[in-house]
């Protein structure tokens, strides 16, 4: 089984991420919605700068899933849970949905969900954060159907295709997570 039911959601589950998935991964990042909606623009990846990435996370400590489809176990994103400090009990939280054709249709929203209760249900992480670019209306909106609040804006932070958007910092803590 190529695939592990780490958290099972509904329509999603996340497993540990694959290596013969990084390949995928890196044009997933060099994808320009996927790169601007993680504040990325200006990186270009590869498949052997990503195993650096994925490999220097397995070893600091951060939890690296997979957004996988529960009716067919095909692959549809990635959702990461990187914790600086463990004695304050915080982490940083991104994720992504590939392919167009899967955006917009709750894999996000739900993937969002299961790994900030991991997150607190499990790694006694007390409160989570971002930052990202004011270029997505539909990213930032779908944090904020999980419960993350905006928390800190600069103005004019990102440059994306010649246009200035701004950096913008989302933060959760339990309480205040929907459901």
């Amino acid at each position: 089984m190529k695939y592990f039911k780490k958290i099972s959601g509904e329509k999603i589950y996340l497993s540990p991420m694959n290596l013969e998935d990084l390949d995928t991964y890196a044009v997933w990042l060099n994808d320009a919605v996927v790169s601007h909606g993680l504040g990325m623009a200006d990186e270009s990846l590869n498949a052997e700068e990503e195993l650096e990435y994925f490999k220097n996370g397995m070893t600091d400590g951060d939890w690296h899933f997979s957004i996988v489809r529960q009716s067919d176990d095909v692959l549809l994103g990635y959702i990461g849970i990187q914790c600086s400090n463990r004695t304050v009990s915080t982490a940083e939280i991104k994720f992504f949905v590939g392919d167009a054709e899967n955006r917009g249709k709750g894999y996000g929203t739900e993937a969002l969900r299961l790994a900030c209760r991991y997150a607190f249900d499990n790694l006694n992480i007390q409160s989570l954060s971002l930052w990202l670019s004011g270029y997505s209306e539909y990213t930032i909106n779908t944090y904020k159907r999980v419960g993350f609040k905006e928390t800190g804006r600069l103005s004019e932070n990102y440059l994306i295709d010649g246009k200035y958007y701004d950096k913008i910092l989302m933060e959760l803590d339990k309480e205040n997570m929907t459901d």
